[in-house]
C-alpha cells in the first residue's frame, strides 16, 4: 500500500473515531469471507458498518482521535463494527454474539458504548435485552403507569372537593330563601317618624315659650300708659 493510500486510510479511520461513540472490536480470524460478507449484512440491517482494519494503521487513528481505550483493544486481526447515529447498539451487540456463537471463531474483545469503554461481558449483556421498540415501550409504560396513579390521587380528591363547594351553595341558597320568606312574613312595624315632622314639633314646643316672652313688653307699655295719664293729671 502506498504512503499516500496509508495516510487517506488513518486519516479516515480517526474522523470515524472521532464522530462515532459506540463500537464493537472484535477478532475475526478464522473467519472466511462469505461469513465475513454475511455478518457486515446484518450489521448494516442495524446500522452499523463492519470493517477490517491494520492494527498498525488503527493505532494511529486511534491516537490522532485521542481514543486510548481503543488502543488496548488492538491485539491481533481486527474488526470494528462502528455504529451509525441512527444504528440500534443492542441488535449490533446480538448480532456480533450470535456470529461467536455460531461461527465459534469470532470473538469479541470489547468496545465503546457512548463514548465508554466496556468489556466483552458487558456487550453479552446487551445482547440479551429487548430491542430497542420494546424497550422504549416498557420504558414509556414504566413511566405513565406512576402518572396515572398519580392523577388518579389527586382527582378523586379534587372531585370531592367539587361535590362539596356545589353541597354548601346549595346549602346557602336553601338559606337565602328561608330568610326571605321570614321577612314577608313578620308583623309590620311601626312606620318611623320622618325628619320632617321631628323638625315641626320642635318649633311647636319653641313657639309655646315664645309667648311667655311677649307679655313682658306688653306689660311694661300699660305701665308706662298709666304713668302718662297719672303725670297729665297732676298738672291740670
Amino acid at each position: 500500500m502506498k504512503k499516500e493510500d496509508k495516510e487517506r486510510m488513518v486519516a479516515e479511520l480517526a474522523e470515524r473515531l472521532r464522530t462515532t461513540e459506540t463500537l464493537v472490536v472484535a477478532d475475526y480470524r478464522g473467519l472466511t469471507m462469505p461469513q465475513i460478507d454475511e455478518l457486515r449484512s446484518k450489521l448494516i440491517e442495524h446500522g452499523a458498518r463492519f470493517a477490517v482494519v491494520k492494527n498498525t494503521l488503527t493505532r494511529r487513528a486511534a491516537e490522532a482521535a485521542g481514543s486510548d481505550a481503543l488502543l488496548a483493544l488492538l491485539e491481533g486481526p481486527t474488526a470494528i463494527a462502528f455504529l451509525e447515529s441512527d444504528g440500534d447498539p443492542v441488535a449490533v451487540a446480538k448480532a456480533l454474539v450470535d456470529a461467536a456463537r455460531a461461527t465459534r471463531v469470532l470473538e469479541v474483545r470489547g468496545g465503546l458504548f457512548e463514548g465508554r469503554p466496556i468489556e466483552a461481558s458487558e456487550i453479552e449483556s446487551l445482547a440479551k435485552l429487548p430491542p430497542v421498540d420494546v424497550l422504549r415501550g416498557q420504558v414509556l409504560g414504566a413511566i405513565t403507569s406512576p402518572l396515572t396513579a398519580i392523577v388518579g390521587l389527586f382527582t378523586a380528591p379534587l372531585q370531592d372537593l367539587y361535590g362539596l363547594i356545589d353541597a354548601r351553595i346549595e346549602q346557602l341558597r336553601e338559606q337565602g330563601d328561608t330568610s326571605e320568606s321570614g321577612v314577608s312574613g313578620s308583623e309590620p312595624q311601626a312606620p318611623v317618624e320622618p325628619a320632617a315632622s321631628v323638625e315641626e314639633s320642635a318649633s311647636a314646643e319653641g313657639s309655646g315659650s315664645e309667648p311667655q316672652s311677649e307679655s313682658a313688653p306688653e306689660e311694661s307699655a300699660q305701665e308706662e300708659t298709666t304713668s302718662e295719664t297719672q303725670t297729665e293729671e297732676e298738672e291740670q
